[in-house]
């Protein structure tokens, strides 16, 4: 006979003899178990969290995906049992046979959901041993983000990983089911198809069979669904696989998940209450119930009041106080006469000392560089009696503006003008102040938010303020290029008011998409629009991107092709599974709910990809590389 299965085992079988499973079965989780299970006689299965040694008394802390349950093993009662639990250590795997019985009175522990009891081991199996981990899937937080992902596989042993997990699945499953119940059918697009311009670099993959010639996965599904619906299927959604090779952050992944959805005949309205529909049920699952319908603001007016369009409407939005400088105060305060004034309020900031105050000062004037915007210190003008109206007249705006009677002591304001010869655009951008304004707003919300605490989450509906923007430009400029690119993809339907005026080709900075966002606390959730169902249509609009009928045939002629066999009207959405679940489980990164994410440079750390392959394999897809110039 050979040799047994552990002669080869690389840690001290000496120490620790494993055990089989044999028949033996897990009756409960190892978070279920409550003072209603006194007395009952159970198995239970999992990963030693945590051991204290108390001589004749072993306790382990038996952690599996649904909870932690202390066992206690006694040398009297089950010496055996007691002698495994001795070699047991962090992260071995076990098996527990015995009865659960109350804890002790003074004993509970508040802080686990099974505190109550404890579970008396009778039996003790030790499955399998662990290395000693580099770190222990016990701890609350893991300062070392790349030891994290690479060994990933401890990572998500974690308690507040696998509730990150479990809460993907319920998010997903709750989706899922509301569209079904719908109407809407889940039809599978293809992973590898051709590369078409939508924005981002594709993933390139490279065909064997054809050589020379490449696939790409694909950055969303979109002309597949614009033909789904050619094809009659009237509603159609997806939770599907999306790539695209940009830069990384927080919020981003080179491999991400959308849910994706179109329909035929719709408004945008039908659009909205699809999504605020599924929204709902999905938050639901996460305890939070969302009511009423979504705040609806166009793009100009979400730049207006808060500078960028994404709003975060949970603090107050900005203040035009253009109207409150006449044009006297404006050449004594030597302020350009025809710019916007604006203002903002940080609310619940406290007092500022000199220095804190002259300080932050200095970091806005620094922020805004050469541009020609300044701040307005409005306490000072009160010390002027010349000014003191002006004071009281833009006190009175912002506190309107917060929808109170007056300002509080504790409240930030913050008024920013324009200097003397600021000019109107900048980058051929006439709203560039509005926006400028409105980043610093944002940055100083974050500067701050210990203080005001609005970003704070409460587990209500109130941590959460949804709007959708609408009326985004259809076009937008490049400067160094000179020329008028797609804001969107090119098959975004434009408004039939501006193509009858012409304005496709007379005023490109005028025409205004059919196209939509929602938005959830300043993160845009997803994007959409009405698309263009007719030919000609899709035909002029690519002429108005100084695409030729040769260039438009050359990389969507298949898809221009079915626009001529009755195109019924139709539009969609996609929105990113991975955002909403980040924001629902109150985490700062997509990597906190995505199973294997990649670094901020794009690399799995885990499997060590990617990597070079070799020679055999690039000369069978007639590769060779070559070193960058």
């Amino acid at each position: 006979m050979g040799s047994p299965l552990w002669a080869e085992s690389p840690y001290n079988i000496e120490i620790v003899t494993l055990d089989f499973l044999g028949n033996l079965q897990r009756t409960m989780m190892c978070g279920e178990l409550r003072a209603t299970n006194d007395g009952d006689d159970v198995v239970l299965m999992g990963w030693v969290n945590r051991r204290r040694d108390h001589g004749q008394l072993i306790f382990l802390d038996l952690r599996d995906r649904s909870g932690i349950t202390q066992v206690v093993l006694d040398a009297e009662k089950a010496p055996e049992a007691h002698r495994k639990a001795e070699a047991a250590r962090s992260e071995y795997v076990v098996a527990v046979k015995g009865r659960v019985r109350r804890r002790a009175q003074g004993l509970d522990n508040p802080n686990m959901a099974t505190g109550e009891i404890e579970l008396v081991a009778a039996e003790l199996l030790l499955l399998n041993e662990a290395k000693t981990p580099p770190f222990s899937p016990a701890d609350d937080a893991i300062s070392n983000e790349e030891v994290r992902l690479k060994y990933r596989y401890l990572d998500l042993r974690r308690p507040v990983m696998q509730k990150n997990f479990e809460l993907r699945h319920k998010v997903a499953r709750a989706i899922r089911n509301y569209l079904s119940d719908e109407g809407f059918l889940e039809i599978e697009t293809p992973f590898m198809t051709r590369s078409t311009p939508e924005g981002a670099r594709d993933y390139l993959v490279p065909s064997r069979v054809h050589s020379g010639s490449f696939y790409a996965l694909p950055q969303s599904p979109q002309i597949f669904k614009q033909i789904l619906m050619i094809s009659g299927f009237d509603k159609y959604f997806q939770i599907a696989r999306c790539f695209r090779d940009e830069d990384l952050r927080a919020d981003r992944q080179p491999e991400f998940t959308q849910i994706d959805l179109e329909m035929t005949f719709p408004r945008q309205e039908t659009v909205f209450q699809v999504v605020e529909g599924f929204l709902k049920a999905a938050f639901a699952t996460a305890g939070i119930e969302l009511a009423g319908s979504f705040v609806q603001m166009t793009y100009d007016e979400a730049i207006a009041k808060y500078g960028i369009d994404k709003p975060d409407m949970r603090l107050p939005a900005m203040v035009d106080l253009t109207g409150e400088l006449t044009s006297g105060l404006r050449e004594t305060l030597k302020i350009e006469q025809a710019l916007p004034v604006l203002g903002f309020v940080i609310p619940g900031v406290g007092a500022l000392s000199g220095t804190q105050k002259r300080g932050l000062v200095d970091e806005i004037r620094t922020s805004f560089g050469e541009s020609g915007l300044d701040f307005l210190d409005v306490a000072r003008l009160k010390t002027n009696a010349e000014f003191v109206p002006l004071a009281e007249a833009i006190s009175a705006k912002m506190a309107d503006g917060l929808g109170a009677p007056a300002l509080n002591a504790d409240d930030l304001v913050v008024v920013i003008t324009p200097k003397l010869g600021t000019p109107a655009k900048w980058n051929h951008d006439p709203q560039w102040i509005f926006k400028r304004v409105g980043a610093l707003r944002l940055t100083l919300a974050q500067k701050f938010a210990d203080k005001h605490g609005r970003f704070k989450q409460t587990g209500t509906a109130e941590d959460f303020k949804f709007l959708w923007v609408t009326d985004f430009p259809m076009y937008e400029w490049d400067e160094e290029a000179k020329v008028w690119n797609a804001a969107h993809h090119p098959f975004t339907s434009p408004h039939e008011e501006d193509i009858k005026a012409g304005r496709l080709v007379n005023d490109k900075g005028a025409v205004r998409a059919l196209a939509y966002d929602v938005v959830l606390n300043g993160t845009e959730l997803g994007s959409g629009s009405i698309r263009i169902h007719r030919q000609d249509v899709q035909a002029e609009i690519f002429r108005s991107l100084g695409m030729t009928d040769a260039e438009a045939k050359e990389r969507f002629g298949f898809f221009l092709e079915a626009l001529e066999y009755g195109t019924p009207p139709h539009g969609g959405i996609a929105l990113g599974l991975d955002r909403i679940v980040m924001i629902l489980a109150g985490a700062t990164s997509l990597r906190e709910v995505i199973a294997f994410p990649k670094t901020a440079k794009a690399i799995d750390l885990m499997v060590d990809a990617p990597t070079p392959v070799s020679e055999a394999q690039l000369k069978e897809l007639s590769l060779k590389i070559a070193g960058k110039s």
